[in-house]
């Protein structure tokens, strides 16, 4: 007998995917000088926080896929708001293509994410989705400061 889900893989996708959908909200919500340069306390502009991101979920979900343990390394390098939103569009896409690839068997198996977090696939997979909400939560507070509204957080 097959033990009830709480939620099915495809929802999750779901769930990741609306948060990425907002966290894109949030970047077009900047102003481009704003995006790169403001910052508060010493924090990194969300320009950087979106980088991270993008470093982060494309590449971390391939790595679950590949099984491979590459150390994590932010490769890459946007200069403008246009090239973070592309990049941003091609790493969702990526999103569903590497997630796809995971059996759901295989998601309480063990793997070494940038072969230093040794966790479940699910708990790495819930790391990337906490990670965005972390940072977008950054994005929120420096859109106040700069006396934009910001998308409303539940529209995912």
């Amino acid at each position: 007998m097959k033990t009830p889900e709480i939620i099915t893989k495809a929802e999750l996708l779901k769930h990741w995917q609306g948060h990425r959908s907002l966290t894109r909200r949030v970047i077009e919500a900047f102003p481009e000088q704003d995006l790169f340069e403001f910052s508060i306390g010493g924090m990194r502009s969300f320009a950087h926080l979106a980088q991270e991101l993008i470093s982060i979920a494309g590449p971390g979900l391939q790595g679950i896929v590949n099984r491979v343990e590459e150390p994590y390394e932010e490769k890459i390098d946007l200069r403008t708001k246009k090239e973070i939103l592309e990049q941003w569009d091609k790493t969702t896409d990526a999103v569903d293509v590497y997630f796809n690839k995971i059996k759901e068997e295989d998601f309480h198996d063990s793997f070494n994410l940038f072969g230093q977090y040794n966790s479940p696939v699910y708990d790495n997979i819930l790391y990337f989705i906490d990670n965005e909400i972390h940072h977008r939560g950054q994005g929120y507070v420096y859109l106040r400061a700069l006396n934009i509204e910001p998308p409303y957080f539940w529209e995912r």
